[in-house]
């Protein structure tokens, strides 16, 4: 590790990047309905509990995020012609599959980002955050989203890549490939993180 001006952290290895003392996990969108649809959904599922118990005993904070649509009337004009204004569905569907700790933080959002009209950088910030480790549902929408944002905003952002998932197997690969190819985000598997984790 080394520092940019005696300012930044500069981390040149997964193990480094990943220190559980600056990093924070994002379980996106872990939803019942999401889960249904997914490929590959008890793969998906049991490496997301992996990482989650692994962060828990590294004493890294898990931060999981919702869908929380917002009513038709408060809805963008673009999510309404897209089909993606959903104040009008059974709430129950956006029930989360997991099951947060009572010291773990749930962010309801409705955007494609976790760092947009939420207080997620806040918290990171405040907390001394400076990578976060991202699976989820879906990997071409929600997780890439994030996970390029997140860079934009300064963030080392790591995706689990088999701790996420979608309902279009092709869709997720070249989703992990294009975040490859970027060469900013870090696409990385569960075993990998955990054993960091584990050190």
């Amino acid at each position: 590790m080394s520092s940019a001006g005696g300012r930044n952290r500069i981390y040149r290895t997964l193990e480094e990047m990943v220190s559980p003392e600056h990093t924070a996990l994002i379980a996106w969108d872990v939803q019942r309905a999401l889960v249904g649809m997914a490929f590959n959904r008890d793969e998906f599922l049991a490496n997301m509990n992996r990482l989650i118990e692994a962060a828990r005993g590294a004493g890294v904070p898990v931060i999981y995020t919702m869908i929380d649509p917002l009513p038709p009337r408060f809805a963008s004009p673009v999510q309404a012609a897209l089909g993606r204004s959903w104040g009008n569905v059974d709430r129950s569907m956006f029930e989360l599959a997991l099951q947060p700790r009572g010291d773990e933080v749930v962010v309801r959002k409705n955007t494609a980002s976790a760092f947009v009209g939420t207080n997620v950088e806040l918290m990171l910030r405040n907390a001394g955050i400076d990578t976060v480790v991202i699976g989820g549902i879906s990997t071409e929408y929600g997780v890439e989203s994030t996970a390029r944002d997140g860079v934009n905003r300064g963030f080392y952002m790591v995706v689990a890549g088999d701790a996420s998932s979608s309902s279009d197997r092709a869709a997720h690969e070249r989703s992990l490939e294009n975040m490859r190819r970027l060469g900013l985000i870090v696409v990385a598997r569960t075993d990998e993180i955990v054993r960091a984790w584990r050190r």
